[in-house]
């Protein structure tokens, strides 16, 4: 068994090390995976868009009829009391913030139990960006038809469909499993996949078949900032393997360039199988956003 570290956690209003923190077996995120979650990236230990980040954890409880257990200011004040334990125990600035909301504790039945309390956890780990070479180069990724439930708008911590998909991808050596529902594009296993055609960034609508990112808004301000098109609309399995340019996005790749999708080279002419001039720009618009956008 491998071992656990003894970093700080939060559970249930107790802080406690890591490796001590214990639930029920009842604990319906154990049986049912009935609950949702949230990750908050943390730089020079400031968290952010915290905001954006609590914006879509209040949908998610909501969705699930589940009570938000915290105000926002109690939420903050939990994250920066681990950022800070962390970052005073091993030194580490960047960090993501784990939240996990399940629906408490209640004897096994599909039906919403009432008046049981959310179990509340919380950890905290060091951030791993996408590595220089990663941004230099590129990252390959594969695709597969989207079989996952019908509720991806919902951050569950129902994520078997999710590994699996992953796993499409670690078992060919790719970074991501890009996948397509009735022939047009949705996500990634764990990230949103947007394209650029002829200078445009185009990313799918939001529906209930994908997940909305921090990243969808965030990528939107960055486009009008630096007066690239943004659009969202459906987009063809076809048309994202012609695509110019294939980024992906999330909590941890941040803005990140796919130069190979299935074996062939993403792009055309000089730049084929290279990361684009609009990723590029958005790269350099997002670390400006990292600086201003925390708290």
């Amino acid at each position: 068994m491998q071992a656990l570290p003894d970093t700080l956690c939060h559970l249930n209003g107790e802080y406690l090390p890591l490796n001590q923190a214990r639930v029920s077996v009842l604990d319906r995120g154990f049986i049912f995976g009935d609950g949702v979650y949230e990750v908050v990236p943390v730089y020079g230990r400031r968290l952010f868009r915290f905001a954006e980040h609590m914006a879509r954890l209040e949908r998610g409880l909501g969705k699930l009829r589940i009570a938000n257990p915290h105000d926002r200011e109690q939420w903050l004040q939990m994250c920066r009391h681990l950022v800070a334990a962390l970052a005073e125990q091993q030194g580490v600035e960047d960090q993501l913030v784990y939240i996990q909301v399940t629906r408490g504790v209640a004897l096994r039945d599909h039906v919403m139990p009432a008046d049981v309390a959310p179990t509340v956890f919380m950890m905290v780990n060091r951030m791993s960006p996408p590595t220089a070479e990663q941004r230099q180069r590129g990252v390959a990724c594969v695709t597969a038809r989207d079989f996952r439930w019908e509720r991806g708008d919902i951050k569950s911590i129902s994520l078997l469909g999710n590994v699996l998909a992953r796993q499409i991808s670690a078992d060919r050596g790719a970074i991501e499993t890009i996948m397509f529902r009735d022939g047009h594009l949705t996500e990634a296993a764990a990230c949103n996949v947007w394209m650029v055609q002829e200078g445009a960034v185009l990313g799918p609508p939001k529906s209930e078949h994908l997940l909305e990112g921090i990243r969808y808004e965030l990528i939107r301000e960055l486009c009008e900032e630096e007066g690239i098109g943004f659009n969202l609309r459906p987009i063809a399995e076809g048309e994202l393997i012609a695509a110019d340019e294939i980024m992906l996005s999330s909590a941890t790749k941040e803005i990140l360039p796919v130069t190979i999708l299935d074996g062939q080279p993403v792009g055309h002419g000089a730049m084929r199988g290279k990361p684009g001039p609009v990723y590029a720009r958005l790269h350099q618009a997002y670390v400006r956003a990292k600086a201003l956008q925390t708290i």
